[in-house]
């Protein structure tokens, strides 16, 4: 086996269907295209969604409720985590959370208060909850709120 002698296998390659080329080509007067209606006409296009005449389901499932378009997801860290992961005196940012694989996507960070941290740390993220703040400041550490 070569490259210049591989062949698709039998029955694999058809060739294109030649509509509206008169009555002997058996595709002939209408072309496949049945008589009249929209689909018959040149430039006919369904719309987006369209079934058919059926309800869409665009149209059948249920509306509810409201999507804030401004609303801010933010990589949750919490402090249990921080205290396995650095060492007393580090410095933590959002960059070296990111190297380390802590967060994952370029989303801003927050602070959770969940666990115990003895660590003196400094932390730098986008927003904290008041509990993380104050167990952070407890530990001799200090949380800095990025802009």
């Amino acid at each position: 086996m070569a490259l210049n002698n591989l062949r698709p296998p039998r029955g694999a390659k058809k060739p294109k269907k030649r509509v509206g080329r008169g009555p002997g080509s058996g595709h002939g007067k209408t072309a496949t295209r049945g008589h009249k209606g929209a689909q018959s006409r040149s430039g006919y296009r369904t719309k987006r969604g369209f079934e058919g005449g059926q309800n869409p389901l665009h149209r059948r499932l249920p509306k509810r409720g409201f999507r804030n378009p401004f609303r801010v997801e933010y990589a949750v860290v919490n402090l249990d985590r921080l205290a396995e992961v650095f060492d007393a005196g580090s410095s933590v940012t959002p960059e070296v959370l990111r190297e380390r694989g802590i967060v994952r996507n370029g989303a801003p960070v927050k602070i959770l208060a969940r666990g115990e941290i003895s660590k003196p740390l400094t932390v730098r993220a986008h927003k904290f909850s008041g509990r993380a703040a104050e167990k952070i400041a407890a530990a001799g550490g200090s949380a800095e709120v990025l802009a």
